[in-house]
């Protein structure tokens, strides 16, 4: 089992190890004491995992409720939200007690939210069951749920208390959500690593999953813990999502995250590229590795459109958009430009 410790404005531990799960209830005491524990999932999720979620937690002594809802970025909503509260409510949670985030990203922004703002705030601890949530959502304390106008607009910083990673629990993801999680990884090489950019390229992902995880994890503690509340140098782990959020919008969450995330780093490398910024040869590597790894470089939605959703999107600052922007495989800076600019930079990645 590999330990990563981040100490944040509340000091917790990242777990990586297979069979994790089996020691939920362990940890969780461990960490926060025997108390109610409320393990919040999705549907999907809930089928797969809540019977032993649920069993190592009551092994341990623990009393446990549970709320599930229908899976999918499309239930990450204000009325969501509410019913999970309520249901905390009925349960009679207090700010002694514990939620346990079961899933995805979409299950742990949900739930953090759930944990930041019930009662003021109550511990919460996060066990990712997808890749992109174990290598990225689950860290960092971001929490939030979608509004119309756009994705992730309603939402507050909360750290967990514990994050449980169990590769163990990724023998069930589908293709679609394992190519999802493998973009993020890309980024992460991307952005500050280029010897791990050129490991993905020799191993596929799903081989050194442990490994994955634990340098996706440690680069995401080092961002943090410099910049917690995502005012400088955390905005890097943006990296391809302001485009990846407008391209989410437009399609009405039909295209998933980790598939945004792909284009939009496409998009600002062809246009990185073509103001001369990076080379050709830094663009195209990033692109061979996208195709390598089935992930898209390109979006047929229209320009006019995702340059209004990206216009919308909570990364600007006043009438300022910071782009993050290649320069070379493991070295990115931050670009910051008039919102007006947004659509020169679409238009020269490529959309139209």
């Amino acid at each position: 089992m590999k330990r990563i410790h981040i100490e944040a404005s509340h000091a917790y531990d990242i777990l990586i190890g297979r069979g994790l799960l089996n020691c939920l209830g362990q940890k969780t005491a461990e960490c926060v004491g025997v108390c109610t524990a409320a393990v919040i999932a999705d549907d999907t999720v809930f089928s797969l995992y809540g019977e032993r979620a649920e069993e190592a937690l009551r092994s341990a002594g623990f009393r446990v409720v549970h709320f599930v809802f229908p899976h999918g970025e499309a239930s990450k909503t204000l009325e969501t939200y509410g019913r999970a509260l309520n249901a905390l409510c009925r349960e009679r949670l207090t700010r002694s007690d514990v939620i346990v985030a079961l899933g995805g990203g979409v299950v742990g922004d949900l739930a953090g939210f759930v944990a930041a703002t019930y009662q003021r705030g109550i511990r919460f601890v996060q066990v990712p069951t997808t890749l992109l949530a174990m290598v990225d959502s689950s860290v960092g304390g971001k929490t939030a749920v979608d509004l119309d106008a756009g994705k992730n607009q309603a939402g507050c910083f909360h750290q967990p208390s514990l994050v449980l990673c169990d590769p163990e629990l990724l023998a069930t993801l589908s293709e679609e959500e394992y190519r999802c999680g493998c973009a993020e990884v890309i980024k992460y090489g991307v952005l500050g690593n280029a010897a791990f950019f050129e490991q993905l390229r020799q191993t596929p992902i799903r081989e050194q999953y442990e490994r994955v995880i634990e340098v996706c994890v440690t680069m995401k503690r080092d961002y943090v813990m410099a910049d917690e509340f995502d005012f400088g140098r955390r905005r890097m782990l943006n990296l391809g999502h302001s485009v990846a959020h407008a391209i989410e919008a437009c399609s009405d969450f039909g295209i998933l995250h980790g598939q945004a995330v792909a284009t939009g780093m496409a998009v600002i490398a062809r246009a990185a590229a073509a103001k001369g910024i990076c080379t050709e040869q830094t663009r195209d590597r990033l692109l061979e590795i996208l195709k390598q790894y089935d992930l898209p470089g390109e979006t047929k939605l229209p320009l006019d459109a995702l340059y209004q959703a990206a216009l919308s999107d909570k990364k600007l600052s006043g009438a300022t958009m910071h782009l993050i922007v290649p320069e070379e495989i493991g070295r990115c800076r931050i670009e910051s430009i008039p919102a007006s600019q947004i659509r020169d930079w679409m238009y020269a990645g490529g959309i139209r």
